[in-house]
């Protein structure tokens, strides 16, 4: 019977092609064990090529101990900096010859875990994980034996591999920035209260004022998501209580952008009538009108230094802080630089 279109084709079916036998087609795949002829090689590679045959990179990786894959558990790839980040680790793996596996959690922590279990069914030979509220699923990667990574601060008694930033000092740094102008009324829009990383950005602010002396007015701390839509509708519930601060902290670039829209559909201008700054900005803060004042995390040294210690790994329990950088625009009142 002839064959059908939709069926795969095998290595039988090359070596049928090529007029040679199952084995050369493999050494020819494989590069090896054995040397073959020049003429037997470009026909196998022809048979190939006509057939439309891929290699079963299952039976490879069982046959070579490696799937030559790595996996990445994110909380939401819409966040701009999660999705430049992916980005960055994805370039890193392909130079080291792996494919990167990208698992989306929706910020939805059972997601978060199913994705786990599935990227360790397909044998990945590491996982970097950032998760949706820093209680990661550590027990079920450790009882794996899958070396992996956190981008994210973790519990230090965990003794696992940690690449982060400050994000407390790192907001703390920003804000006192926006305190620098002189601003005395200062909001926030910050994350999800449950959230540590939010914590640690409500703390790193609150640690600004306290040094500027600038007093904390409860009503103008605004939780929502770190979204556009969140830092939309945070600003909308500013804008409807009658009492607007002069300068406010958003706690991602989304949030910022979002409300930075609500505030020009109410006439309100950035910075003119309040300064914002943000946390973990991305290209986009430089194209955005106004510019953004924001703290950017060096994503391509992280990824770089993930994806090495996945390269590299010995079982060693290591712990990287990296260096935040201030990016000054215009949406602090600043001339951007």
């Amino acid at each position: 019977m002839p064959k059908q279109i939709n069926q795969r084709a095998t290595r039988a079916d090359v070596a049928k092609e090529a007029g040679t036998s199952v084995a050369v087609v493999s050494y020819v795949v494989n590069n090896g064990p054995r040397p073959v002829a020049l003429a037997t090689r470009e026909r196998v590679l022809a048979a190939i090529k006509k057939t439309g045959y891929r290699p079963n990179n299952v039976a490879r990786a069982l046959a070579s101990g490696t799937t030559k894959t790595y996996g990445l558990v994110v909380p939401n790839v819409n966040n701009a900096f999660i999705a430049s980040l992916a980005h960055e680790l994805q370039q890193e793996a392909l130079a080291n010859d792996m494919v990167m596996l990208l698992g989306d959690a929706g910020d939805d922590r059972k997601r978060e875990l199913q994705l786990i279990n599935n990227l360790l069914s397909q044998q990945i030979n590491g996982l970097i994980y950032i998760s949706v509220d820093r209680h990661p699923y550590i027990d079920v990667l450790q009882a794996s034996g899958t070396p992996f990574v956190m981008l994210d601060r973790v519990d230090p008694s965990l003794q696992v591999n940690v690449l982060r930033v400050d994000e407390r000092e790192a907001a703390r740094q920003v804000t006192s920035h926006l305190l620098s102008h002189g601003y005395q009324d200062v909001g926030i829009i910050c994350g999800p209260l449950e959230r540590l990383n939010s914590q640690d950005r409500l703390h790193g602010w609150r640690e600004a004022l306290a040094e500027y002396g600038v007093h904390e007015r409860p009503e103008w701390v605004f939780s929502t998501p770190y979204t556009r839509e969140g830092g939309y509708t945070a600003a909308k519930r500013m804008l409807e209580s009658g009492t607007l601060p002069r300068a406010l902290f958003a706690t991602n670039e989304a949030q910022a952008i979002g409300c930075i829209r609500a505030l020009y559909e109410h006439g309100v201008r950035v910075p003119e009538q309040i300064a914002l700054v943000c946390f973990n900005g991305t290209d986009q803060s430089a194209y955005h009108l106004p510019s953004l004042t924001t703290v950017r995390q060096p994503v391509r040294e992280m990824a770089k230094a993930a994806i090495k210690m996945l390269v590299n790994w010995k079982g060693e329990t290591t712990l990287r802080e990296f260096s935040h950088q201030l990016e000054i625009g215009e949406s602090c009142g600043c001339r951007p630089s």
